[in-house]
């Protein structure tokens, strides 16, 4: 009986020392876990970063593009007004 409850404890040990390993790879692939979502963060930030700027860019492309159809109707609104005012006899 005593060498039955000597394998059961050698036998509990062993489990533990399983059970010690298992932990033990949790813990570390916990860490890694945790070591790619603080990159996948940094990332993610510099993601967002780039897609403020991109948006920057495009509303400063567009407003250039604005400012250039507005100056191209003013100067074809003035054309339209030195006609009107003198140049009834001349072009078509």
């Amino acid at each position: 009986s005593s060498r039955q409850a000597l394998e059961q404890a050698r036998a509990a040990a062993e489990e533990l020392e399983d059970l010690k390993a298992v932990a033990k790879g949790l813990e570390e692939e916990n860490g890694e876990l945790r070591r790619q979502a603080r990159h996948m963060e940094k990332e993610q930030r510099s993601l967002c970063l780039q897609a403020e700027s991109l948006q920057e860019e495009r509303l400063l492309a567009e407003g250039q593009g604005l400012r250039e159809q507005i100056q191209a109707q003013a100067a074809r609104v003035a054309d339209l007004e030195v006609r009107a005012r003198g140049g009834h006899g001349g072009h078509a």
